[in-house]
């Protein structure tokens, strides 16, 4: 299917009726662009006089002390890395649209979370959250079934997550070494397990 951001925000403005706060999940593997598509839903809806924040799911990356501990630093990613029950919280009070929540946020330069980094405020109507494991059917991420009000799936074939991954960590100035083993050894299995067990999405894509 291809939709625009247009189409994409027009049709989250038609469900969305009046309701005083609508989810939006963008799920995916790896580098298929769900950051960079939440950014544009969101100045779209911004630009139509609405109020909506981006929720990323990265924050709740596990901190690498946890996971060298657990010997899991070098996969750094797949769903057992993330603090799952910390996330659902989050989601469910942000669902309410009574007060602030704060949230973190993943900076990927230095490979931590910060704390409380980002503000969602019951004045925004739309969040929009973006992450790999939203649409994940397996494991403690299935209770996140049925929580958005609104679903896009970002399924790019794999020869173009490989080549987007390339690009995403030489920009961070690895190795040949280094981006090859982030790419192989991680990003892309992680992609597949995310591709093979998901649930429905009320929109998918395989281009992003």
């Amino acid at each position: 299917m291809t939709m625009t951001i247009e189409d994409i925000a027009g049709e989250v403005l038609a469900r969305a009726g009046d309701a005083k706060r609508f989810l939006i999940a963008i799920a995916g593997p790896p580098g298929a662009g769900k950051s960079t598509m939440a950014d544009h839903i969101a100045d779209a809806l911004r630009a139509g006089g609405e109020t909506a924040a981006v929720l990323p799911m990265d924050g709740f990356h596990m901190d690498n002390a946890i996971l060298i501990e657990r010997g899991q630093l070098a996969r750094k990613g797949i769903p057992e890395t993330f603090d799952v029950r910390g996330f659902l919280d989050i989601i469910r009070a942000v669902r309410l649209a009574d007060q602030e929540v704060l949230v973190p946020v993943f900076d990927r330069s230095r490979e931590l979370a910060i704390a409380s980094a980002r503000p969602i405020g019951p004045e925004h109507r739309f969040i929009i959250v973006e992450g790999n494991y939203l649409l994940f059917s397996l494991g403690k991420w299935a209770e996140l079934e049925g929580v958005f009000d609104y679903s896009i799936m970002l399924a790019p074939p794999i020869e173009v997550l490989e080549e987007r991954l390339w690009a995403r960590w030489r920009g961070y100035k690895l190795s040949e070494e280094e981006s090859a083993r982030k790419v192989y050894e991680n990003d892309l299995p992680n992609g597949r397990l995310i591709l093979g067990n998901r649930r429905r999405a009320d929109v998918t894509l395989e281009i992003a």
